[in-house]
């Protein structure tokens, strides 16, 4: 391609909306432009590079058993209400109608659709196991894009899916996409990690994320960073934070003591009580009020955690089954019976209350009493109050023991590029996808889904490869191999060497514009191109071509008769 005809324009200044690197670079170096919030083209050199990285999934897909499809963007929505989810996912899902009034959704994911196929295709236990994948634009009305790609509302994803007999089938189909997006990813020359992770709105068991680590991530991971007495050797627990779980050291064992009410004016804070009273935060009880948005409306919840930590909505949402949390109002407080800064679920009726597994175990704990200025010392579960629920909800932190070898965890940042889930049968037994087994029974075809967003991988991509000059783009995902740049003097030898390198199957930027050396280097840096190539008088008297990688400082001058097969073996051709 000559730069003359590329339909792109480099630019010397990022937007001023450019948050990330990747989203400032891609944009100056005119791979993308921004339609709306969250909605982006992708320009002729981008398109090229997601075309390789799809082509990378689909090998990998085909490697393990996958054959391709094409489901559709647009649903009905009875596929959707029939396994709940058109009543779970909110303003989030892109809903219309026809013009004959019938509910429509835009596709988020397809496990409704392969569902619905597998219902009218597999007949027989000698149909399974099944993979299929494709390639697919997907529509989530995100209320907060940001960083460019990174966190878009239209957005195209590789989605697999795993049919099988039994959940045997699906851990060796789950473990063979585990593996098989790490391959992706490695091969994308994008560091990647697994954690456990939620299920989410998917449903399931059993779910890893793969998460790319850096500060600009919106997910919180957790790390163990060692063994007792070996700092620095993880024994590889690793979760997202929203599930991540940690090992909680029981207090020492007290009789229990009275309880007490106490005056404490002006401590609406655990810092506050405890420096009030003198008693370390462990020793207090924390109260935390959330509405809960459940199937039936919304439900107040009481959430009783120990005051040193955290409550983990994810856990808590979970718990209580609920598809969303927000903060409870002063009214809705007061509403439940219980005083803001002086609350406690001692002597509360009618309340959904929630307490965190460590609470039970720490006696004669500091907890409100209900009344503005005022406390209840010696507070202890089981005595003074119960709960409907009593499990962990607490969050993660640096520093927490790891729950399987005590050692310290860690907090890092990470961006979601993929994600494997072992769904079971949620969707098959609502829309009645079923299979005749040996004994010619029908049974309920087991499923599992994985996903990995393009977009999002090349703008991570971006984010790992970069200098301050602009891209640095690995040869596998490059929009193209080689960036000649012609210079005067050489007009003829650059038209011979673009031909040359052309015919063998080298991927050529020829960068044939009337422009100063100056603006052509710029731009080749900034485009991050693996390869530059200079060919001009100066190069022709130094003996031929000047070569120099885009990851490497310096330059060597190779024979114009050698170009060709050093550039092959560069690449790897």
């Amino acid at each position: 391609m000559r730069m003359t005809r590329l339909f792109s324009q480099t630019l010397r200044e990022a937007p001023g909306d450019a948050e990330v690197i990747s989203h400032q670079l891609l944009v100056r170096a005119g791979f993308i432009r921004q339609l709306g919030a969250g909605i982006f083209s992708y320009l002729p050199l981008a398109r090229r590079s997601l075309t390789k990285i799809e082509n990378i999934m689909r090998e990998e897909m085909d490697g393990i058993g996958g054959q391709e499809v094409t489901m559709p963007v647009v649903h009905p929505a009875d596929l959707w209400q029939a396994t709940g989810r058109w009543y779970q996912i909110g303003s989030e899902m892109g809903r219309f109608k026809d013009k004959s009034d019938h509910d429509m959704v835009l596709a988020m994911t397809h496990e409704e659709v392969v569902a619905d196929l597998a219902r009218s295709v597999v007949r027989s236990y000698r149909q399974l196991p099944a993979l299929i994948y494709h390639i697919q634009t997907k529509w989530r009305d995100d209320p907060r894009p940001r960083a460019g790609l990174i966190r878009v509302r239209e957005f195209t994803m590789l989605d697999s899916y795993s049919l099988d007999a039994d959940s045997a089938g699906l851990a060796r189909q789950y473990d063979a996409h585990y593996r098989a997006y790490f391959r992706i990813f490695d091969r994308c020359e994008l560091p990647v990690i697994a954690v456990q992770s939620d299920t989410g709105m998917m449903g399931g068991k059993l779910a890893h994320e793969y998460m790319y680590l850096t500060d600009i991530g919106e997910d919180t991971l957790i790390l163990c960073d060692g063994m007792p007495g070996s700092a620095g050797h993880g024994c590889g627990y690793t979760a997202n934070r929203q599930v991540a779980a940690f090992h909680k050291e029981a207090p020492p064992t007290e009789a229990l003591r009275p309880i007490e009410k106490v005056a404490t004016p002006h401590t609406t804070t655990i810092a506050d009580l405890a420096v009030f009273l003198g008693v370390p935060e462990a020793k207090t009880a924390k109260a935390v009020f959330l509405m809960a948005e459940v199937q039936t409306g919304e439900q107040f919840v009481f959430a009783v955690i120990r005051g040193d930590m955290e409550v983990n909505e994810t856990k808590l949402a979970n718990a209580v089954r609920a598809k969303a949390l927000r903060p409870a109002t002063e009214a809705e407080i007061r509403a439940a019976g219980a005083t803001p800064g002086y609350a406690s679920p001692v002597g509360l009726r009618d309340v959904l209350v929630v307490v965190d597994d460590l609470i039970p175990q720490s006696p004669n704990l500091v907890a409100g009493a209900n009344e503005d200025g005022y406390h209840l010392l010696n507070v202890n579960y089981g005595r003074d109050y119960t709960a409907a629920m009593v499990c962990d909800i607490a969050a993660a932190r640096d520093g927490d023991a790891c729950v399987q070898c005590g050692g310290p965890l860690r907090t890092v940042r990470g961006v979601e590029v993929g994600n494997i889930f072992q769904l079971g049968t949620r969707y098959t037994e609502a829309l009645g996808a079923t299979y005749l087994d040996r004994e010619g029974k029908h049974q309920p075809v087991v499923m599992g889904s994985y996903g990995i967003g393009a977009g999002r991988l090349l703008a991570c991509i971006a984010e790992a490869h970069h200098d301050d000059k602009g891209l640095i783009w690995p040869m596998h995902v490059a929009p193209y191999h080689v960036y000649l740049i012609q210079m005067p003097g050489a007009e003829a030898e650059a038209e011979t060497l673009y031909a040359a390198l052309n015919e063998v199957g080298i991927e050529v930027l020829f960068d044939d514009r009337d422009e100063t050396a100056g603006v052509k280097f710029n731009d080749a840096d900034l485009l991050g191109i693996p390869i530059r190539l200079t060919l001009g008088k100066r190069s022709l008297r130094e003996g031929g071509v000047e070569l120099k990688r885009r990851d490497r400082d310096e330059k060597i001058i190779v024979p114009l008769a050698d170009v060709v097969a050093h550039i092959r073996a560069a690449i790897e051709i």
